[in-house]
């Protein structure tokens, strides 16, 4: 009886998908894992499964360590990782001792709940219990860590294992990736292939490209790109998905389009994918065509998609037709609107000018401590933008009252009473700031020339290269143009009380401006200078650039914080809008 029992647990989990029984058996690890959970995806009675494996579970006599860890892995699959959590306190209650496979089931569970404090006492009995060199379990913590924000713990895993395999490599990998340590993430893909003769997998190479994104490296991101060719990995839709994300994050949107219509059958994430890089380069129009296509396609958008339709309204100013989509979210689609939906709300109604409907609807919603300061700085930005001191000095103060971007908060409410004249407010909100040591994010900038990176920061001459000759061309292009009308720093954003030729000589140092001057030294004539910013790019500067691509006849890319801008003779495919 006890045998038929478990025959039955065994044939039930291999319906919701289990990926221990699949390590067990297949030895492909993370493969097999993500196919199975693939294939049931679309299963609608999938949750109802995992209870008939729990029912079966429970009339055994006495479960061992399979039953037990198949069970929770089965509960996972079925989107609840607490109860696995929950199973893995029971089964210590028990006799029954967990083994490598247990162990990483349960910091899974971690890792997709982010609960950090849980995975960090399962670490601890991992290492009681020997298994701290186990592959299996050391790849869930690099993810686990990864996924906490805690990328020095992880690294600390990875750099303990004896030995590692190419599932390991890419956990480090993708936890760098993740966390907006893309340099690190390339340097390691680089002693990844100095060490091994084994090809990257399907995977890593994925992890690569995302760190190619979030650094704006298009060079590398194309080199990389031509690597997934030769390995056949193009037609991968994992990969595919990454190298759309990419190429848009890095400017090139036609490369990202074309990757994307190379995708036999996307699915929702590619489409969300496109969706929300031509909302990042203004292109609201060809995002909600992409998504009324999608539509069409008989495919059902999810919450992420709706940030990215957002968005691409917030960024063209169409704030009626992003309503009416925030509108459709429950009545059509049956998702319930969050915090960051109403936040993008918030946004879209700031950017247009419509403060008075923005702060009732900030006011309206209740958000979590963590959305907080996402929703007060968005209103606070638009507020500082339009000139509305009653609105900005209330956002910042809920700002700093949430404890999250401090630095971001002093500065914006700073920079909101010196636009207005109010300099005395402004020089003691900077006091404060200095006497709590609370200190701003340096501006910077940074251009990517034959696989070489560049960073330039506000001001800062003396490190820059070819600084001399960088100060001589801008200077020489800010003669040119004011013959054209332009005067530097007359837009009320340089915030310290200077005279103009003071404010002139501020702006005319901004870090992207440094950026563009070296572009246009070393990067050869008819090839587009692509500038990234780590804040929003200023007003002056934009104004700068336009008039700059007209005098030089060049075309060039800035990614800031917020979108991209596209100038090209003498104007911006924003339309002064962003």
């Amino acid at each position: 009886m006890r045998q038929s029992y478990a025959m039955l647990l065994r044939q039930s989990l291999l319906l919701v998908g289990c990926p221990y029984l699949c390590l067990q058996n297949q030895r492909s690890g993370f493969h097999s894992q993500t196919q199975l959970v693939q294939q049931l995806q679309n299963s609608t009675n999938f949750v109802s499964r995992t209870g008939d494996a729990h029912r079966l579970f429970g009339k055994m006599p006495e479960p061992n360590v399979v039953s037990w860890t198949s069970l929770m892995a089965g509960y996972i699959d079925a989107n609840q990782p607490e109860v696995a959590l929950w199973l893995f306190e029971r089964m210590r209650e028990t006799s029954t001792w967990p083994n490598a496979f247990t162990f990483s089931t349960a910091v899974n569970a971690c890792s997709i709940l982010a609960d950090l404090k849980t995975g960090r006492k399962l670490h601890s009995r991992i290492q009681m219990l020997g298994f701290q060199s186990n592959l299996v379990v050391c790849a869930s913590l690099i993810d686990m860590y990864g996924k906490t924000n805690q990328v020095d713990e992880a690294r600390q895993v990875f750099d303990t294992m004896v030995y590692h395999n190419i599932v390991s490599w890419t956990s480090m990998m993708a936890a760098y990736a993740q966390n907006a340590r893309g340099h690190d993430a390339l340097e390691l893909f680089r002693e990844f292939v100095r060490l091994n003769s084994d090809p990257p997998n399907h995977f890593m190479l994925a992890s690569v490209v995302s760190a190619c994104a979030s650094l704006g490296r298009l060079v590398t991101g194309k080199v990389t790109h031509a690597a997934i060719i030769r390995g056949g990995h193009n037609s991968n839709d994992i990969v595919a998905t990454a190298l759309v994300d990419m190429y848009a994050k890095c400017g090139s949107l036609n490369y990202s389009t074309k990757v994307f219509r190379l995708i036999q059958n996307p699915g929702v994430i590619p489409y969300t994918s496109m969706i929300a890089g031509a909302a990042k380069h203004g292109l609201g129009t060809f995002s909600i065509e992409l998504f009324k296509e999608m539509l069409e396609r008989g495919i059902r958008p999810n919450d992420v998609t709706f940030i990215g339709v957002l968005h691409a309204c917030s960024h063209s100013g169409l704030v009626d037709v992003g309503l009416e989509y925030l509108n459709s979210m429950y009545t059509r689609h049956g998702i319930t609107p969050e915090a960051k939906h109403y936040t993008c709300t918030v946004d879209m109604l700031g950017r247009a000018g419509r403060l008075d409907e923005a702060y009732q609807l900030a006011m309206a919603i209740q958000v979590e401590p963590d959305d907080r300061a996402l929703l007060w700085g968005t209103l606070l930005s638009a507020s500082r933008n339009h000139g509305r001191l009653d609105f900005a000095i209330e956002a910042g103060q809920r700002l700093v009252e949430s404890n999250q971007q401090v630095a971001a908060a002093y500065v914006t409410m700073s920079n909101t009473y010196a636009s207005v004249g109010k300099w005395d407010t402004a020089h003691r909100l900077r006091s404060e700031m200095k006497q709590q040591g609370i200190h701003k994010e340096p501006g910077c900038s940074w251009v990517e020339i034959k696989n070489a990176l560049y960073v330039f920061y506000a001001g800062d001459v003396q490190s820059c290269v070819r600084g001399s000759e960088v100060v001589k061309l801008l200077s020489e292009l800010e003669v040119r143009m004011k013959e054209r009308g332009y005067v530097g720093g007359s837009n009320g954003l340089v915030f310290v009380d200077v005279e103009e030729e003071g404010k002139e000589a501020i702006v005319g140092l901004h870090s992207e401006r440094l950026a563009l001057g070296f572009g246009l030294l070393s990067i050869p004539k008819g090839m587009t200078i692509r500038v990234m910013k780590n804040l929003r790019m200023c007003w002056d500067c934009h104004e700068a650039f336009k008039l700059i691509s007209e005098i030089v006849g060049r075309d060039f890319v800035v990614r800031d914080i917020n979108r991209f801008h596209h100038f090209k003779d003498g104007s911006c495919n924003c339309r002064d809008f962003w």
